[in-house]
């Protein structure tokens, strides 16, 4: 009787190709995997850093040796005392060794960036003087002059104690 019928599904979108599907999800992997980067030591120490008002932000990280100072975490408190430690990578140190691991530390690093790179020491506000002036005068015996102290923005009165 009808000539004409409607065709079912004319109007319908058609099915999405999935055939590149597993190769995008391949090169977004691999992306991630390339560019990220995994944390260099766990910190043992407690780590309250002080305030000051007028900080700078490093802009380079691979440019940055990183040494902590304060006392060891209660995990490690039973091995080492409450007195505050230094922490190079992953092991706990004395002032004595902070040289000879600033310049493993320099050999390992490109031979460009050897010259320019950057202590950035990360003390606890509670650690004593005697032990940072140790440091700073281990780093000047194998020249590694160029020294960041890491801190939190805020009113540098607040780390008085009270």
């Amino acid at each position: 009787m009808s000539k004409f019928n409607k065709k079912k599904g004319a109007g319908d979108v058609p099915a999405v190709n999935t055939a590149s599907l597993p190769d995008i999800v391949f090169m977004l992997l691999f992306f991630f995997m390339t560019v990220t980067v995994m944390k260099d030591s766990t910190v043992k120490v407690e780590n309250q850093l002080p305030n000051a008002n007028e900080i700078k932000k490093l802009e380079k990280k691979d440019r940055v040796i990183t040494i902590y100072v304060g006392a060891p975490t209660r995990e490690y408190q039973k091995v080492f005392g409450t007195e505050p430690k230094i922490q190079l990578n992953d092991k706990f140190a004395n002032a004595s060794d902070v040289g000879d691991f600033i310049l493993m530390e320099r050999a390992k690093k490109p031979q460009e960036l050897q010259n320019v790179l950057t202590t950035s020491l990360k003390v606890d506000r509670n650690a004593n003087m005697g032990l940072i002036s140790d440091i700073k005068e281990e780093l000047r015996k194998v020249n590694a002059l160029k020294v960041n102290y890491t801190t939190y923005e805020g009113d540098a009165f607040m780390n008085i104690k009270q």
